[in-house]
């Protein structure tokens, strides 16, 4: 049995990236893995890896945009499972508009929601339990577009990600006597499908010098794998090379932007 033997572990957006490595890694240390998507079939692909190597998992579709699916789905795996011990708030997404000065309040709105609030969310419906067993771990994926935002990630993103930083601060700063433990990952460029979203998708020669999903989520095992008497409050991990991202940056400030615009380049 591993480190995480009889624990129960929710992942979220556990279908791709990021969250699909930390699945199969947390199951690999014995947790029983509920993963959580919006897609069914890479969840049941995912489970099935699980289930090939001996491992437990249940993959269950969630809506994270919607307190009532949330609060459901905890009160359901508790039924079926047991308490939820690992919280992994991995889902995320970016508007497609990154300008502050284009982007509508509706899209603001709806990347906060996801970003921030869902993670709000998730951590209500999960804490009273680890609060009465006196025990459990919340990590929550972040990005270091909080450490130096920009329009990589853009204005709502990036804010939303400061947000949960500053939200697992205060759980950390608030629980941690009751034993919970609270963490922050905080990565740089990974190369998972979401960079197909980018304003400008990167080449693959470029993909190639970004983090695997699989690095960023042994940072997040290690994190939940401690013994109970340490924690990780904060974890940066970046891409050994830095790249140049001006390209990138040039073609996402004009996003979203009115043709009219006085000061946008003319192609």
């Amino acid at each position: 049995m591993g480190r995480l033997g009889g624990k129960i572990a929710l992942v979220t957006g556990a279908g791709s990236g990021i969250g699909r490595e930390t699945a199969l890694l947390l199951a690999q240390e014995g947790a029983t893995i509920v993963l959580t998507g919006r897609r069914v079939q890479p969840l049941d692909e995912v489970a099935s890896l699980i289930k090939n190597v001996g491992g437990k998992a249940i993959a269950l579709s969630l809506d994270i945009g919607s307190r009532d699916a949330i609060f459901e789905a905890v009160k359901w795996i508790k039924s079926a499972v047991g308490p939820v011990d690992i919280l992994v708030n991995n889902a995320g997404s970016a508007s497609k508009v990154l300008n502050a000065r284009f982007i509508s309040e509706e899209e603001w709105a709806a990347t906060i929601n996801v970003n921030l609030t869902a993670v709000f969310n998730l951590t209500q419906a999960v804490l009273p339990e680890m609060i009465a067993k006196g025990e459990g771990t919340i990590i929550t994926v972040s990005s270091l577009a909080v450490v130096n935002p920009n329009l990589l990630g853009g204005a709502a993103y990036g804010a939303a990600k400061a947000g949960v930083k500053n939200f697992m601060t205060f759980l950390h700063n608030t629980y941690r006597n009751q034993g919970i433990r609270a963490t922050t990952i905080l990565p740089g460029e990974t190369n998972t499908p979401i960079m197909n979203n980018r304003a400008r998708p990167p080449s693959e020669e470029e993909r190639a010098v970004m983090m695997d999903p699989h690095d960023v989520a042994r940072a997040i095992v290690l994190c939940a794998s401690l013994n109970r008497s340490a924690v990780i409050p904060e974890l940066h991990i970046c891409p050994t090379f830095m790249r140049d991202t001006s390209a990138d940056i040039d073609v996402a400030r004009w996003v979203g932007a009115p043709a009219d615009t006085p000061d946008m380049p003319k192609t």
